[in-house]
Parts: structure tokens; sequence; C-alpha cells
């Protein structure tokens, strides 16, 4: 089975009032004298935690459990706390940029869309055999894309108020040049051309500016796959990072077979996104073979049953079906956030919750 690795973004906050709090860098050099090797991002109120190179769950769980717990630790020390949550909870709409030429560069470039990027998400990363594989993939992918997002919503609140939508995180992030799903690829000479011409037509200022939702890496044989939110708890990271895996490799095995990947419009998916992004886990999602709306718990399971096989053989089947059973019957982090704010309509009590999903102690019974 292909190796992988997670990346995880958060915020960092007053621990009352859930206001982001620009102490980023200094979280970043406390953790790292800790032994946990955390990364500045766009804004001076966010950090990233990259686990390496794995190959079972169990160490993707480890790995991410270490760096919310030292990360956490660090924050502390620095006077702030660290949240697992999409957007911030409330404060200015700009935050300011962290120190980095780069960083400097796109605050210049795009201005209040840049200010108000302080926004987390959950990045996998799956080896493939080479990168014209890796462009098949992401064709491959296209149409698990929404339903992913709607698994790890984890952002309804926003500016103080709930924005109605499960998933904000992906309504902000909707708003760049490149974002969202990507176009159906022919080849990996097609995908650099395309990707050629956004460089060179000055909407992207590089290609680490390609954020579309599943991209091949341009240094390494690898699929990366954007699409969620932050999720709430470790928990959430693990099965996203087990299925997204498993969706990798059964995509590999269809083009060895020379399955041709589902030829979704990108009005089918922006559809089935906004949907993800409104309902999350709770409502309905598109099914993009039918273009009907069904039940996204009916959707999670039919991607599941998509790709069974491979996680029979990772070992992962039964963990993946104890983990999205717990999330369907108990939520995941959009239901949660709104559950806490709809009791007294506070936001203290919102990051109260975040609190426990980022730092829980997860139970034995939930290791993979």
């Amino acid at each position: 089975m292909p190796t992988f690795g997670v990346e995880e973004e958060f915020l960092v906050v007053d621990p009352g009032s859930g206001l982001p709090v620009p102490v980023a860098g200094e979280v970043v050099d406390l953790a790292n004298r800790l032994g946990v090797d955390l990364q500045p991002e766009l804004t001076c109120v966010q950090v990233e935690s990259n686990t390496p190179v794995c190959r079972t769950l169990r160490e993707v769980r480890g790995h991410l459990l270490t760096a919310r717990s030292t990360g956490s630790a660090a924050a502390l020390q620095a006077g702030a706390q660290l949240l697992a949550v999409g957007v911030p909870l409330t404060g200015p709409m700009g935050q300011p940029f962290s120190d980095s030429d780069r960083y400097r560069r796109i605050g210049e470039g795009y201005g209040l869309l840049a200010a108000e990027h302080g926004v987390c998400g959950c990045h996998v990363h799956v080896g493939v055999p080479d990168r014209e594989t890796a462009v098949q993939v992401c064709n491959h992918l296209r149409p698990w894309l929404p339903v992913l997002l709607a698994l790890t919503a984890n952002s309804p609140i926003h500016q103080g108020v709930d924005t109605r939508y499960a998933s904000w995180r992906s309504v902000l992030n909707s708003r760049w040049p490149c974002s969202g799903a990507p176009p159906y690829f022919t080849s990996a000479e097609h995908y650099d051309a395309v990707v050629d011409m956004l460089v060179d037509s000055g909407a992207v200022l590089d290609r680490a500016m390609v954020y579309w939702d599943v991209r091949p890496s341009d240094h390494l044989p690898t699929v990366e796959v954007r699409v969620s939110d932050v999720p709430a708890t470790v928990d959430e990271s693990v099965l996203l990072a087990a299925l997204v895996r498993a969706l990798v490799t059964t995509a590999v095995e269809a083009i060895r077979r020379g399955d041709r990947a589902l030829p979704v419009t990108g009005e089918a998916l922006r559809a089935a996104y906004w949907r993800a992004a409104h309902d999350g886990i709770e409502g309905e999602g598109i099914d993009l073979v039918t273009n009907r709306p069904v039940p996204t718990a009916d959707l999670l399971r039919r991607l599941v049953g998509h790709v069974r096989p491979a996680l029979r053989r990772t070992g992962d089947l039964r963990t993946v079906n104890t983990l999205l059973t717990k999330v369907l019957q108990n939520g995941n982090g959009a239901v949660r956030q709104r559950q806490a704010f709809e009791q007294r309509g506070r936001l203290e009590d919102v990051v109260a919750a975040l609190t426990r999903d980022t730092g829980q102690d997860w139970r034995p019974e939930t290791a993979a």
C-alpha cells in the first residue's frame, strides 16, 4: 500500500473569547524547541503541523496527537490557545501576514482576499507510481471531493454568527482564482499547460498557488487532497486519511485496468460542492452519477463500499467503519459547534467545545 502523510492547520486564539491573536511565529518557535516541527502559514494567526511519511493509521494517529498536544503547550506558553477550526469564530476580517517574502507578495497582490485567508484545512498526501498516474488519479477523485468536504465540515460560525453553512471555509476558499475541484485533465502535459497559463497570466504567483482540492505534487510522485476543513478531532483526521489513501489506491488500480474516470462536469461539481458546504453530514449531497440529491450518510457509505477492497488489504476497514459510525451518530465539528452555540448563543461555549475536541484524549478502542 502507498505511503501517506497528513498536514493540519490550526488557529491561534485567545483562550476565552476565541479572538485570533497574531503570535503564530512565537508558537512555532516554542513548539520547535519542544521537539515538534510546526510551520507558519500565510497569516500570523495560523500554524501548520506535518506528519512524516507514514505507512499505517497508527503512525498517523501518533504523530497527529503529538503535534496537537505539543502545539497546544506551545500556544499556552505564548498566552494563547490552539484550535482545530476551519475559520475564525470572531475578530477582524483581515489578519497580519507572516514574515516571509512570499507571503508579503501574496498579501500585496491579493489584498483583502489574502488578509481574510486565516482559514484552516487538512491535506492528505499519498504516494503514486509517477506523475502521469498522479494526474489521472486526480480525475478519479473529483467525484468524491464534495463527500470528503461534507464529512469534515468544521466551520459554521464566523464573525460571531451562524453562517447557515457547515463549511464556511470552503466558501471563502472558492474566491481564489485557482480553487475548488480541478478540471478534468487528459494528461500530465495538459495539466502543465493549464498551470503554466495560470502562472503566465498572473492569476497565480507560482505553481504553489495552485489551490485545487486535489493536485499532483510538482516535485514528488504524490497526490495531495486538500478539500477538507481541519477536522475537529484526531479521530476525524484519521478517518479522512484512511479514506483518501484508499481512494488513491482504488484509483491507481482502475487506471492500471484502463478504466476511465467519470467525466463529471464543472457545473455538477460546483453544485455538489455548494450542497456539501451548506449541509455537511446532516443533510443531503448530490449523487454525481444521477445528479440527484441523496442523504450524505448514504454517499459516505457508498464511498466506503467503493474503497472496501483497499481498506481490507491494509486492515483499516474495521477502523473506518467504527469511526464513520461515530461521526454519523455524534456529528462532526460543524454539528458540535452549532450545538454549543445554540444553547446560549455564546462564542465562549463554542471555544470550550472546540478546545475539548482539539485536545481530546482518545480512547483505545478507536485506535487504529
